[in-house]
């Protein structure tokens, strides 16, 4: 099994008195309330956590697969991109190519856990541990959800959501949602406020949005309440070269990185009800965000504290040696690492990384080498190590933990070294090995590849000359020469057509030397 015992937990035997909680592996619903109170007193008061009130629910397989489609969430407006994945994760699931996940857990205020009811009561024992105290922990705790989500909310927003959607399909017909549904889904990567908060909603937005909201329609002309407050109510006067382009970015604040959030709020021919459909994609995108950042983090945290969770409940007896053996058999299969040249090998494991940086920490805290007080003197020797790992639990985001805890004795271990790939050149050259420059060449480079500012296309809207031709330009900052998937860009740039109802251009521009690389548009579809 990988990973040294942590501090405080036992080698194996059970030295504890107690009775055990459970013998054999059926379940029972005053069994699980029984073991998750023995779990809870061990989160809160020895690894001192912080957590949401918990909502555990036991679900079938077939419950598990309809959550898988919608994204996990325990509510979804209708779309037949969720029903086509419905359809494939069943039909694998039942010819055995696939298998379903113990748990999946929604970062909301009271934490809902879905248990699989197949699970033994072993495995629902770990999964309790795992999801409702690890990652409901670090849902509640980490700066990325407490800013950029609202937990005790998302449950209303997403029954909002849903009956607006019914109702908008029973009205407008479900053809018409599902055209809007369609593009808002192709753009909804690009819908989201990654460095910013987003501006707050004027007064006026604020009415039409309730009005809309209570199924009434605006009433004045979308053009017309578009060019009062973006144009200033003139759209006879045409600006005219670099001064009036200036203004005309400045008033619409452009550069904008949240593609869905201009369309919605400067389209010229989107209705009220499409345009809080738009809304409703881009807060779900935004919800879902912090999630993408914090994959290795969330993970590891959750596998750290079911695995110390579990060895405490053997230690004082809570747990039979068979129970313990099972949970330990599903935590190494969790943490399985393939080596590169495994048919399974399909990068570093997000669990597996994460707990190892985490049991990494609680040795650099309790028994620290000499290089672990040179690279990490603020924390090697201190002992407290549940303190520092909730401290990164709660600031760090994936590329950040890294950057920070990454430690020379753990790129040893996991044998990480850098690889550089020129397309000049005909062969790989290994370029970081293990010495003192590598180990911060390897854990940069490691960390990098965590960044959604380099894993994802950056593009910007950049100019609309709402005066003009109303074309909609928009920029791609091109980093390393990877230029986006030609099919791909054409059919986003017809869905950003669909929304925004005039022609649409796209410049791909070498972040480097600042020089077009590529240029496309809607007028080459035409």
């Amino acid at each position: 099994m990988s990973g040294a015992a942590q501090p405080g937990t036992g080698a194996g035997t059970g030295t504890g008195t107690a009775q055990p909680l459970f013998d054999g592996p059926d379940w029972t619903f005053e069994l699980l309330s029984e073991v998750h109170d023995a779990i809870q007193e061990i989160a809160l008061e020895d690894l001192g956590l912080n957590v949401y009130p918990n909502q555990i629910e036991i679900i079938s397989a077939e419950q598990m697969l309809d959550a898988y489609s919608c994204v996990g969430m325990p509510l979804m407006y209708q779309h037949w991109s969720f029903g086509k994945q419905f359809v494939r994760d069943e039909h694998n699931y039942r010819k055995g190519l696939t298998g379903l996940a113990y748990e999946i857990v929604v970062n909301s205020n009271p934490c809902i856990s879905y248990n699989m009811e197949e699970n033994t009561m072993a495995l629902q024992t770990l999964v309790m541990a795992h999801a409702a105290f690890g990652h409901n922990h670090f849902f509640k705790n980490n700066y990325l959800f407490r800013n950029w989500t609202d937990a005790s909310g998302i449950n209303d927003y997403l029954a909002f959501a849903k009956n607006f959607i019914a109702c908008c399909e029973e009205r407008y017909g479900v053809d018409q949602v599902e055209v809007i549904l369609d593009a808002a889904h192709a753009l909804q990567d690009h819908g989201v406020f990654r460095y910013g908060r987003p501006p707050k909603p004027t007064e006026v937005e604020l009415k039409a949005m309730q009005r809309q909201r209570e199924g009434y329609e605006s009433q004045q002309s979308i053009l017309d309440l578009w060019a009062d407050q973006v144009l200033g109510g003139d759209e006879t006067e045409a600006d005219e070269g670099e001064v009036g382009k200036n203004r005309r970015q400045s008033a619409l604040n452009l550069p904008q990185e949240n593609i869905l959030y201009f369309l919605e709020k400067h389209s010229p021919v989107l209705e009220p009800w499409q345009r809080e459909v738009i809304r409703i994609v881009r807060y779900l995108a935004q919800y879902l965000y912090p999630q993408k950042q914090t994959k290795v983090m969330n993970e590891g945290c959750a596998t750290f504290v079911h695995y110390y969770i579990i060895n405490k409940l053997h230690d004082r007896g809570l747990v039979t040696p068979g129970a313990f053996l099972e949970m330990v058999h599903s935590h190494t299969n969790v943490i399985l690492q393939p080596g590169f040249d495994d048919p399974r090998f399909s990068g570093l494991n997000p669990y597996a990384l994460g707990f190892e940086m985490m049991q990494d920490i609680c040795r650099i805290c309790v028994d620290p080498t000499e290089e672990d007080r040179e690279w990490f003197p603020d924390i090697a020797g201190c002992k407290d190590w549940r303190r520092v790992l909730r401290d990164a639990w709660a600031n760090y985001r994936d590329e950040s933990f890294i950057l920070q805890f990454l430690s020379p004795a753990l790129i040893r271990k996991l044998r990480l070294f850098v690889i550089t790939d020129v397309a000049e050149h005909p062969n790989l050259v290994v370029s970081q090995i293990h010495d003192p420059r590598g180990y911060r060449d390897v854990r940069r480079i490691l960390a990098r590849s965590y960044d959604l500012a380099y894993l994802e296309p950056d593009i910007q809207v950049v100019d609309a000359d709402l005066r003009g031709d109303r074309e909609l330009k928009l920029r791609h900052t091109v980093h390393d020469g990877i230029v986006l998937d030609e099919k791909n860009c054409e059919e986003v740039l017809r869905y950003l057509k669909a929304l925004w109802g005039y022609e649409v251009s796209l410049t791909g521009v070498d972040r480097d030397l600042d020089e077009v690389i590529y240029s496309a548009t809607t007028r080459d579809q035409n």
